[in-house]
């Protein structure tokens, strides 16, 4: 079994983040990273791309975890 590293979990965490966000928006038209990052004034609108950024890593990367979790269990 596949253990899963700090990368991984972190990775789990963003997606999960990214995903409630988007059915926030998607029943409510409410964009909960928005709001959040509004409170830093200026520099919210970098801020909030780099989550987005972070959060489109992270499914990178829990697509590359299935991907290797399948190749080890049939080897």
């Amino acid at each position: 079994m596949y253990k899963l590293s700090l990368l991984d979990k972190i990775s789990i965490i963003l997606v999960i983040i990214g995903a409630l966000n988007w059915g926030l928006i998607g029943i409510a038209n409410f964009n909960f990273v928005a709001q959040l990052t509004s409170i830093l004034g200026e520099i919210s609108s970098i801020v909030e791309r780099i989550i987005y950024i972070l959060v489109g890593l992270a499914g990178l990367n829990l697509a590359f975890l299935i991907y290797k979790s399948k190749n080890q269990r049939f080897s």
